[in-house]
């Protein structure tokens, strides 16, 4: 009888799996010429199902519903359509798509850009998934949810100083791109996105390319790349207010406004103000900065202009809290004082200032006290872009760029020698003061310069050929003054104690070639030829002395890159790639070493494995990666041979690891996203140096197999997004981020603990006749209170037969809250 009845419920739900299993298919191609329109998107409206058309134009979506669809395609150059499809049984389409009036701004990025098919690791981040949580804090906060990211702030809220980390590389190993242009500083290959404050306003779109990535312009990608798109075309006028504010003062105001297409022009305007007085004492940012956009818009031409302003002035939060006043006890406290306070003011303005500070919190501690202890700098941008379509099988891009720099960070230095400021020692009395407190700036003037160029040609639909690249020119002038001495003989502000001129000229070309093997079979190679010529001043030997002279540096390097994708079907699809690339020292690493000591350039070699699967229920990827260092640099405490402690060259360090990112729809209302990364980041044969007081020498200690600093072995990101009602969206997230040390050492006395951090979003939106949209936002950062610290640093040496470890860290807020209200017309 069972069984019977088996049969017969069998019998009755085949059909209706039968019926679920429908595939909507088509074909997308030009519709003047007819031609196949590979690499168009296509996806059904109201869910995550998407993909890209083959080498053939073709495109299908299986295990589908019989019902109502809304299919939405479109490509660049060509106007977006929305097809609605009833599907009641398998169904073949061939959609045709007009060529736009108007080019897309897009053609400006697509160069350096990956695709939903291409075989490079990445993760796209859209302007409404930046818009929801803009309330003042920095980009890298922003970005927080994205695989294999770590984000600290010095000043302890997301406001100031910040940074990101991505597989454990830090900025100055991030190539960082606006619209194709570098942002990375020429010199020390950081990112300072402080400069740019409330940048994400202006910002359309992200791409973080996880690994070497393809080839871009600028410092080389040894961990990542992110590319940045501003404001794309808005062809109706709007105005936008926004206004945040919340704990630590901090305070957010940001005017957009646009012409939308007028004819053929477009305007865009953004003005924004930030202030916070941050976690940590005296960690206040008074930031301030503009945007101004315009453009061209024609069929076959575009021709656009950005100016991008930014200025900050930000207490000196960056030397870090010490770990004796944030973990340790009294008698430690009193002995790290004891060594530090006063040495030549370089910690602490004085040594009662130090130790009228023992009683603060040790959480928001700051021991610089003088009151104009700030850095301030000015970063202006100016960006023109043309774009011309020469036929439908050729486009040509050129871009112009200009930034200039200026500023100076200020600093009260206790018991300076005043020899080394150029100052003449001091007669009073019959005594000579040959040491004085005193207050200096380095200043810090720069000129930035170039053009960014890509030709593409399409000479049949297989087939993509891209010829790019890039000529920079870097003048950075470095000196310091003194404008204040408690006792000086000839102390005059305007005297440059020191003046070091550089000047770099970065230069590469690249080919890419991407041909379709088949309709699932693509094949990509990308060749990028580099050269960089560097000006600066150095130390050489003169006999028995070290003069300081202008050198020049000149390398040349090949970066290739190869790999296959497969689209296996509409909705999966693998791929995997090699890469190589080379990455020159950074400054201090010419400016303070001899041609002798100085350190050779650092060798990656990539290789990415990856799976895609994308359905109208989930999005998610699964990536394998290892990345073989050759001569990484490393602070290893050695000293050269013009006695600084810079980074040196370990022979053999690799990454390796898994990183997942997933997106599921759980029910109706109701969305997971998901990211992890689990990785072994190893440095092998290491060897620390530390120096010995009690000997007078520099001792040597080797290691086997060590972890390389800060790069935790997991990291992990959860999001739970609830929409119980029209307009309103609640989200919690969670990041979970491991044990990091702050050396190569491996030694958790040198190291930061796990930490799982959660914060908490809602979101609400209310329409009206003549308002687009009026927005409500409450964030509440580390909802649980989590004490923690995602950066810091440190030094160490042996003293009375001990070994001492002098630890920073930056501990981040404890629970705080951002309020935001958004005005759209």
């Amino acid at each position: 009888m069972k069984k019977v009845l088996l049969m017969a419920l069998l019998a009755m739900v085949t059909p209706l799996f039968a019926l679920a299993q429908l595939q909507l298919s088509g074909k997308v191609m030009d519709k003047q010429s007819n031609l196949a329109l590979a690499g168009a998107n296509v996806s059904i409206k109201g869910t995550s199902n998407g993909t890209q058309t083959s080498t053939s134009g073709a495109f299908s979506f299986k295990k589908l519903k019989k019902g109502n669809y809304t299919l939405l395609i479109s490509f660049v150059g060509y106007v977006s359509v929305e097809e609605k499809v009833e599907l009641t049984a398998d169904k073949a389409l061939e959609i045709k798509l007009d060529r736009s009036n108007i080019i897309a701004d897009e053609v400006v990025v697509r160069s350096t850009r990956a695709s939903a098919n291409s075989a490079t690791t990445f993760k796209n981040v859209s302007k409404a998934d930046l818009e929801k949580q803009n309330l003042g804090q920095d980009l890298p906060f922003l970005l927080n949810q994205t695989p294999s990211a770590v984000i600290s702030s010095d000043a302890g809220n997301g406001i100031g100083y910040t940074g990101i980390r991505i597989r454990g590389s830090d900025g100055s190993r991030t190539n960082l791109t606006i619209n194709g242009i570098p942002l990375n500083d020429a010199e020390s290959q950081g990112s300072f996105l402080v400069n740019l404050p409330d940048f994400a306003s202006s910002v359309d779109n992200i791409q973080i390319q996880r690994g070497v990535g393809t080839s871009t312009n600028g410092a080389g990608a040894f961990g990542a790349s992110i590319n940045i798109q501003t404001n794309t075309l808005n062809e109706k006028p709007y105005a936008e207010i926004a206004s945040s504010g919340g704990s630590f003062g901090s305070v957010k105001n940001t005017l957009n406004v646009g012409t939308g297409l007028m004819g053929k022009f477009a305007f865009d305007g953004r003005l924004s103000m930030i202030n916070s007085n941050g976690f940590i004492d005296r960690g206040s940012s008074n930031l301030r900065s503009f945007f101004l956009s315009g453009g061209y818009y024609c069929k076959k031409s575009l021709l656009k202009v950005n100016v991008i302003s930014g200025k900050e002035k930000t207490y000196q939060a960056w030397n870090g809290i010490p770990g004796a006043k944030l973990f340790g006890k009294s008698d430690d406290l009193k002995a790290h004082y004891e060594r530090n306070a006063g040495y030549d003011g370089a910690m602490y303005n004085t040594k009662e200032d130090s130790l009228n500070l023992f009683q603060s919190n040790p959480r928001t501690y700051n021991y610089f006290t003088y009151n104009n202890q700030t850095d301030n700098y000015r970063q202006d941008h100016y960006q023109a872009f043309y774009s011309q379509s020469i036929n439908e099988k050729l486009n040509f891009n050129i871009g112009l760029h200009y930034t200039h720099g200026e500023g100076y960070y200020e600093e009260y230095k206790y018991n300076a020698e005043l020899a080394k400021y150029g100052i003449d020692n001091v007669v009073i009395g019959g005594e000579t003061i040959t040491n004085s407190n005193l207050i200096r700036q380095k200043w810090l003037n720069n000129d930035f310069y170039g053009t960014v160029f890509s030709l593409e040609y399409k000479p049949v639909s297989r087939l993509n050929l891209t010829l790019g690249g890039a000529y920079n020119n870097y003048d950075g002038a470095h000196y310091g003054k003194v404008i204040w001495a408690q006792y000086a003989s000839n102390s005059d502000p305007d005297r440059k104690y020191y003046e070091d001129n550089a000047n770099k000229k970065d230069f590469n070309i690249y080919g890419k070639a991407t041909y379709g093997i088949n309709d699932q079979l693509t094949a990509f190679a990308d060749l990028q030829y580099r050269r960089v010529n560097y000006s600066f001043l150095g130390y050489e030997h003169s006999g028995d002395e070290l003069v300081n002279v202008q050198q020049d540096a000149i390398l040349n390097f090949f970066n290739p890159k190869v790999g296959l994708s497969y689209q296996i079907n509409e909705s999966n699809n693998t791929y995997v790639s090699y890469a190589h690339t080379n990455k020159e020292p950074g400054r201090d690493e010419y400016t303070k070493s001899t041609p002798q000591s100085r350190p050779k350039p650092e060798k990656l070699d990539n290789i990415e494995l990856g799976y895609r699967n994308q359905t109208s229920t989930h999005n998610l990827g699964l990536n394998l990666y290892y990345m073989n260092y050759t001569d990484q640099l490393i602070l290893t405490g050695q000293v050269n041979d013009v006695g600084e402690a810079i980074r040196v060259n370990t022979p053999e360090s690799y990454r390796a690891g898994i990183e997942f990112d997933g997106s599921f729809k759980l029910t109706s209302i109701l969305t997971w996203n998901l990211n992890a990364a689990l990785s072994a980041n190893k440095v092998k044969n290491f060897s620390e140096f530390v120096t010995n007081y009690d000997t007078g020498n520099i001792d040597q200690i080797s290691y086997k197999t060590t972890d390389i600093a800060y790069s935790p072995n997991f990291i992990a990101g959860t999001q739970f997004n609830l929409s119980p009602f029209k307009n309103f969206t609640a989200g919690i997230s969670g990041k979970y981020v491991g044990q990091q040390y702050l050396d190569n050492t491996s030694s958790s006395s040198r190291s930061m603990d796990a930490f799982f951090v959660s914060d908490l979003l809602l979101n609400y939106n209310l329409q009206f006749k003549a308002v687009k949209n009026l927005g409500f936002t409450v964030m509440v950062n580390n909802l649980f209170n989590a004490k923690y610290e995602p950066n810091g640093y440190t030094w160490g040496y042996i003293t009375g037969g001990e070994r001492i470890n002098e630890n920073f860290y930056f501990p981040q807020a404890g629970t705080n809250v951002l309020v935001g209200l958004n005005l759209k017309f």
